[in-house]
Formats: structure tokens, sequence, C-alpha cells
């Protein structure tokens, strides 16, 4: 039995927890940046979809080039 794998597994789910977070952070900051330019500039919530929109993309961007980043330094 290998001991370095209960940390190995810990260090596994501290990675994909810290890359879920990351994902709703970057998520929620684009709905609620959309949503208070619309507020601002008065506009129907055109200006949430797109900034929802574009921060889902972004966080699926960065999620995918932080995972190919640490799967090529195993």
């Amino acid at each position: 039995m290998n001991i370095s794998n209960p940390k190995r597994r810990l260090n596994n789910y501290a990675r994909y927890s810290s890359i879920a977070i990351q994902m709703v952070v970057i998520i929620i900051l684009g709905v609620f940046g959309g949503y208070k330019l619309d507020l601002w500039l008065n506009t129907t919530p055109i200006l949430t979809v797109i900034f929802s929109l574009l921060s889902v993309v972004l966080a699926i961007y960065l999620v995918t080039k932080d995972l190919i980043k640490k799967s090529n330094t195993k």
C-alpha cells in the first residue's frame, strides 16, 4: 500500500474544487457586472446575457488551459 496515495487524493480534491470555485466566481462576476451595467445604462437585460455568456466561455477556457497545464506536469 502506498502511503502517498491519500495525499495524492487530497491534492486532487483540492485542485478540482479550486477549479470549480474559480469557474463559479468568474460566472458570478460576469452576471453581476452585466446586471449592474444594465441598471446603469437603463437597458434591457441584454448586457447581462452577453456578459453571462462571455464569462462562461472565459471560465471554460481558463479551466481547460489549467487542466492541460497540470496534466503536462505529471
